[in-house]
């Protein structure tokens, strides 16, 4: 059964965690106004270290705020939700990164101001979590292509969609698919797979949809299995994507299950939420039913899809 939507208590406490790493050059302005509203709206605010910092603080801060802010991108949104798995706790998101994926999906605005005010006027929801060995992910998850770019990108010094599009171009040419044995509720696919996707959320982010009929509270996982293709093919598939129609490209096959494991003669590349881990060579991905609180913006500020937004988020964004 969904969950329902419940308001947010008026007189909320709740904690904001900053990446300062986060952001299109841009972050320092941020920063600026939001501790501006933060205070002024009696919020704590704290920032993040380094990696695995903003996890440690959202796991002191569940149980004793009403709703922890992660103020960044993916990986940052995936630190702090983490603390707060199956607390009364709910996570908030400014969006600050490139691709913005769970934040995207539940429709909340990449404007800063219009964010902040998804905190103050939203309502809770509880969404269903993915657990992939022992990483975690709220939005999308994998191995294929999508986790070797992931792994590429971790080492670059240039950010933002423009750098990742053009990673994808210059390492797409030279990519083989790879055969690989997979479990799914039970049922066994060999297949050569140019990648495998565990969608909880419909897209990677950006509005590029992986899995169009995903539901974030249904308490099932989307796998996309996205077989070897000729290269011709790419720009097709790239376009399914944006207009959400890639469960009818015949490449794709999506079955919906709640256990699956993967195995692999060598050691499996995937990203968790875009970020890289390294899974040996038998991954065993499973749902955790409604096991995080997150905010989801009023009726007025929900920010509908665009399909131009992947070009538009090349620009960086005003607050």
């Amino acid at each position: 059964m969904r969950n329902v939507n419940q308001r947010l208590k008026m007189d909320k406490k709740a904690l904001f965690i900053i990446n300062p790493a986060s952001g299109q050059g841009r972050q320092k302005e941020l920063e600026r106004s939001l501790i501006n509203q933060a205070k002024s709206s009696g919020y704590d605010i704290i920032f993040s270290e380094k990696p695995g910092h903003a996890f440690q603080l959202s796991s002191q801060a569940a149980g004793n705020y009403d709703i922890v802010v992660a103020v960044g991108g993916d990986g940052t949104v995936n630190e702090v939700g983490r603390g707060l798995i199956n607390s009364s706790t709910a996570l908030g998101i400014i969006p600050t990164g490139s691709g913005n994926g769970l934040a995207r999906f539940l429709q909340i605005p990449v404007k800063i101001n219009k964010a902040f005010e998804v905190i103050k006027e939203g309502s809770v929801k509880s969404i269903d979590v993915i657990k992939i060995n022992d990483y975690y992910s709220f939005n999308v998850a994998g191995i294929g292509f999508d986790a070797y770019i992931s792994h590429k990108f971790a080492h670059k010094k240039k950010r933002g969609p423009l750098a990742y599009m053009q990673l994808i171009s210059k390492e797409f040419p030279k990519y083989k698919s790879e055969n690989y044995t997979i479990f799914v509720d039970g049922a066994k696919i060999q297949l050569d797979a140019f990648l495998v996707s565990f969608a909880n959320s419909s897209q990677y982010g950006n509005n590029f949809h992986i899995a169009p009929g995903a539901l974030i509270d249904d308490g099932l996982i989307d796998v996309c299995l996205i077989k070897d293709f000729p290269k011709f093919s790419a720009p097709a598939l790239l376009i399914s994507m944006l207009d959400q129609s890639i469960d009818k490209n015949k490449y794709d096959t999506i079955i919906r299950a709640r256990n699956i494991t993967i195995r692999h003669p060598k050691p499996l590349f995937g990203h968790v939420d875009g970020e890289p881990v390294n899974l040996g060579v038998e991954a065993h991905i499973n749902i955790l039913p409604l096991a995080l609180k997150v905010t989801t913006p009023p009726e007025h500020l929900i920010q509908a899809p665009n399909i131009l937004q992947p070009l538009m988020d090349m620009i960086p964004l005003g607050i």
